[in-house]
């Protein structure tokens, strides 16, 4: 056992393998490993998997305690300590506690079968222990790495500890490497790996031993008694053989060997007194890390048959004759595989992580089916139970869920979008279950509710007028059919003025690509500036996404704005499609006015404008459209002159707020709980629906009456514990989630900004959980955020050990929901999701489409990481991360292709896909769910971010290849953008 160099965890250097022998074949020690879809089992053999550990740098080689109810595993997270200790799992309350003496290096724990003892081999009696730690941190902080770091170091020796701590017994104390130790499951006897016999001659051979490049060619299997004697050599071929373990009867050891050569390992077994000798593999690659079924009729092992960096679990009959059956099909590392004492669960280290790092996963076994198909017997028992426990989680109600949700969706809420008659009736909904569960008021003057304004709406008001002066005679036109004022206009009654044509309206910053200028020389103050909407339609892709982010209607009326301009008219050149010519009078809920008149008008208003000057749009646009910029020009002879008043409607929106109060009245800050209310209102500008169904009523189901039905059931049951906490807990149901995170971000605008410089110990919130569409638990849970504070990992791994969900734990802590509210006034936060669908922002969003048991268990994982927080004195600490590079509001899209990207999956290479927009464009070019996107447009799309910026550098009805991969193979189409306006 040992570590991977510092960059990759993949090769776990473990049990019964060399790192030394893998990097000398030329594996890249040095590289990241594959991206993979997702950190859930393979299908077939394995069921129900989840990471099991999350904390510390890594994780791995767990061992069951002969009852199954704890795990010994090794992992680095002890400060100021890179190198491995032993760590004790007790399975049922997810606690875990050091077994180790905490310096030095440690590996390989193994459960004596009383469950009184723990063997672990370390270098903590090492007097140089302390400067090869403070030596490993200093290389680490330097940025330096190594190919690999796992030396078989000779100071390793045997040490049997008591689980409840004291000082270990040590059972060896030769030079040489002496580790990878079990008991026997009589407890009689240890089986380990050592080359003490290569440190066994005079002064001289043993330096020789010491400064040799590979310790690990000499190493052999011992036996001894458990007390240390009694010991005996079993093995004498040359090359290394190690990682022994004993079969369920006692009565023979399991090995891997490698050849003298290094390049191979094979599987082995043999009698106690290593005799019957008999080979189990021969599949010419590096097979490692054997462990028996408890049936004692096979063996599960780890190889690279598949590829150098490819490690896969596959298992053996015990007599090897038959062929191996593969178990696991992901790239990367999964390795070092363990049966639980019953046989129905596997616990293997994997770097299907979210961080590429190796963890403990933990999955069912199917043991008849591995049986049926490995030993060609029938199948004989049933199915392996998964690990989620049928029927929910206890104490959250499956059922509950059910009414919760229901309630949330009935036709008379419409949405429940915010600022309706249907906000009202699902607000006093949830605070009617509060109340009835006995949680106190923590709104507005002791009521349940926080009120907050926002911009609901603008409509046209009586009296706006557009003129258009031109060859001596003044040309009226009709508002909201050939012109119409845009939302970010100002109102009232402008001067007659002159009229200038600036193009495309764009000015690109210094050092963004080639110059563009659409300003060059053009005097354009107290005058009004005629636009074309968009970008250039023929410059290339890269061309198009730089001038696309400088694009935007508003940020083009700020230009103008900036020099003077009176007003700013848009015009949609004939060349660019659009289904509606005229900008639609839309508002968002953040408006911000602007300090001059701004509106589009029709091509038969704009051709009026420039026919004196013997000039046509389509003959301007088709100038500009090559890309580069042209100079701008007054039109001679004309003025405009606008009368415009936009009526805003100012709607009130209001949160809910309950106290469950700790019953010893702690002033400490309080754990916050959240998810958000709200959702869309029919014909909304967010919805996806497509033609008619956009005017339907969306339900919002998942998104978020899910979330909403959690929080309910968290906040019942957490209420009868109140007794045992430390600091209160706030629970909330957001509105206007969907407009902008407006209720969560005036609710925690009564807080103080925190100080960048301060220590947060006294900030007045202690941490955000948020539930956003927690009601479609196919596969694993999400929970994003986790970067936010180092106390995440331990809270994640401890509370999810009893409850067994699958999860992704993504670092990032940037998100679209409520959340970021607390984020950015530095709070740690963590949000779980379940992932988006085809459904969502749609009328199809319904109740009866939720998993409800799958919603209780992520309710109960929520609900444990809240009491746990509420239980403790102990303020989780806040990390600031940076925050990425923004991807373009939607609203700066103009092409639509119907894909619903699948944000739980973000340690892909590439986006994929949870569904397709029915009769999208998406759909028609052939893509499906399941989907990843790899390429579009011939850029590389690695994550969402690329995405979208190859999104707005395509042009609507221009066709260009999408490359993806589809069940493992790389599959070329063809997909054609519609118009998003």
């Amino acid at each position: 056992m040992g570590e991977a160099s510092l960059d990759v965890d993949r090769l776990w250097p473990a049990r019964c393998i060399g790192l030394a022998l893998l990097c000398a074949l030329g594996t890249a020690c040095a590289s990241e490993p594959p991206a993979r879809s997702g950190s859930g089992p393979d299908p077939g053999l394995l069921s129900s998997g989840r990471q099991l550990t999350f904390e510390g740098r890594r994780s791995g080689e767990g061992y069951f305690s002969a009852d199954g109810r704890r795990l010994v595993f090794q992992s680095e997270r002890e400060p100021g300590n890179p190198f491995y200790q032993i760590y004790l799992m007790d399975l049922q309350t997810g606690d875990v506690t050091r077994v180790s003496p905490g310096h030095g290096k440690t590996t390989c724990g193994w459960l004596h079968p009383d469950g009184e003892r723990v063997l672990f081999a370390s270098t903590h009696e090492d007097p140089d222990r302390a400067d090869e730690q403070r030596a490993e941190l200093e290389l680490r902080a330097s940025g330096r790495g190594r190919r690999y770091e796992w030396d078989y170091d000779p100071d390793y020796d045997l040490y049997a500890g008591d689980v409840r701590g004291g000082s270990p017994r040590r059972l060896t104390n030769v030079l040489g490497y002496d580790a990878e130790g079990s008991y026997s499951p009589d407890g009689q006897w240890i089986a380990f790996a050592s080359n003490r016999h290569a440190f066994a001659g005079n002064h001289a051979e043993r330096e020789a031993a010491r400064a040799a490049p590979d310790p690990s060619l000499w190493i052999d299997i011992y036996i001894m008694r458990a007390d240390g004697s009694g010991l005996r050599r079993l093995t004498e071929t040359p090359g290394y053989d190690g990682g022994p373990f004993f079969s369920p009867d006692g009565t023979r050891i399991v090995w891997r060997r490698f050849s003298p050569d290094g390049l191979r390992a094979e599987i082995y077994t043999m009698a106690l007194d290593g005799s019957d000798v008999r080979q189990l593999t021969s599949l010419g690659a590096m097979s490692w890390a054997p462990f028996y079924h408890p049936s004692g009729e096979y063996v599960v092992f780890t190889t690279n048959l598949h590829g150098m960096d490819d490690f896969e679990l596959y298992v053996v009959d015990a007599q090897g004759s038959r062929e191996p059956l593969r178990v696991t099909r992901r790239p990367g590392f999964d390795g070092l595989p363990v049966f639980a004492p019953g046989g129905g669960e596997l616990v293997w280290t994997s770097t299907r992580t979210s961080t590429k790092r190796s963890q403990l996963f933990r999955a069912s076994w199917d043991h008849a089916a591995a049986r049926a198909r490995l030993l060609d017997q029938p199948l004989t028992a049933a199915r392996t139970a998964p690990l989620r426990a049928p029927g929910g989680a206890p104490g959250i109600r499956p059922d509950a869920l059910r009414r919760h949700v229901e309630a949330l969706t009935r036709e008379e809420m419409a949405g429940r979008a915010t600022g309706t008659p249907g906000e009202l009736i699902a607000t006093e909904y949830v605070a009617r279950v509060w109340q009835a569960q006995g949680l106190e008021p923590a709104g507005d003057d002791g009521s349940w509710f926080h009120a907050f304004e926002f911009t609901a709406g603008v409509t046209l008001g009586s009296g706006s007028a557009l003129a258009v002066r031109a060859g001596g005679r003044e040309h009226g036109f009709e508002v909201d059919r050939e012109w119409r004022p845009l939302a970010l206009s100002k109102s009232g009654d402008s001067e007659l003025a002159p009229v200038v044509f600036a193009g495309y309206g764009i000015v690109l910053p210094d050092g963004d690509g080639a110059p563009y200028d659409a300003y060059s020389e053009l005097d354009v103050r107290g005058k009004w500036v005629l636009l074309l909407r968009f970008v250039p339609e023929d410059v290339d892709t890269e061309r198009r996404q730089k001038l696309s982010r400088y694009a935007g209607l508003r940020y083009k009326a700020m230009l103008a704005r900036e020099r003077g301009a009176l007003g700013v008219v848009f015009v949609t050149g004939p060349h660019s499609e659009v289904k509606d010519p005229l900008v639609r009078l839309a508002v968002d809920a953040a408006l911000a006015g602007s300090s001059l008149f701004a509106l589009s008008v029709d091509r038969g208003v704009a051709e009026r404008l420039l026919a004196d000057g013997g000039r046509s749009l389509s003959q301007l646009q088709a100038e500009l459209d090559a890309g580069d910029p042209v100079a701008g020009f007054e039109l001679s002879g004309v003025a405009l002159r606008a009368s415009i008043n936009l009526v805003y409607e100012r709607g009130h929106g209001r949160n809910v707020i309950a106290r469950l109060r700790a019953v010893r009245g702690s002033d400490a800050a309080p754990v916050v709980v959240g998810a958000h209310v709200d959702h869309l209102r029919a014909a909304s500008s967010s919805s996806l629906a497509r033609g008619k169904a956009r005017d339907r009523v969306h339900p919002g189901a998942d998104d978020n009456a899910s979330g909403v039905a959690a929080l309910l059931e968290i906040s019942r049951w957490l209420a009868p514990q109140a007794a045992e906490f430390e600091r209160d807990v706030l629970f909330a149901a957001w509105s206007g989630e969907e407009l902008g995170l407006l209720g969560s971000n005036h609710w925690v605008a009564q807080f103080p900004d925190p100080d960048p410089h301060g220590s947060g110990a006294d900030r007045p919130l202690a941490a955000y959980l948020n539930m956003d569409m927690v009601g479609r638990l196919d596969g694993e849970l999400v929970l994003h955020g986790a970067g936010s504070s180092s106390a995440w990992t331990r809270e994640i791994e401890g509370r999810n050990v009893a409850i067994g969900l699958p999860l992704s734990v993504q670092l990032e802590s940037y998100l679209p929901t409520d959340a970021t509210s607390f984020y950015l006034k530095g709070v740690p936060i963590l949000s779980a999701f379940t992932g988006s669908h085809e459904d969502y922002h749609t009328p199809a969003d319904t109740a009866d489409k939720l998993d409800y048991e799958g919603t209780a268990e992520v309710a109960r994982l929520i609900g444990a990481i809240t009491r746990s927080l509420a239980e403790s004195a102990e303020l989780p600490d806040y990390v600031a991360m940076q925050r990425p590079e923004a991807a373009p509001a939607r609203g700066r899209l103009r092409v639509y292709l119907g894909t619903i990207p699948d944000y739980a999956l973000t340690d892909v290479t590439g986006v994929a896909l949870s569904g397709v927009v029915a009769g999208g464009p998406a759909q028609r070019a052939g893509l499906r769910r399941g989907d990843v996107i790899v390429q579009l447009a011939g850029m590389n799309v690695e994550n969402i971010y690329d995405y979208t910026y190859v999104l707005e550098g395509l042009a609507v009805g221009e066709a260009v290849a999408v490359h993806l991969v589809r069940d493992g193979e790389r599959v070329a189409l063809e997909i054609t953008p519609d118009s998003r306006e």
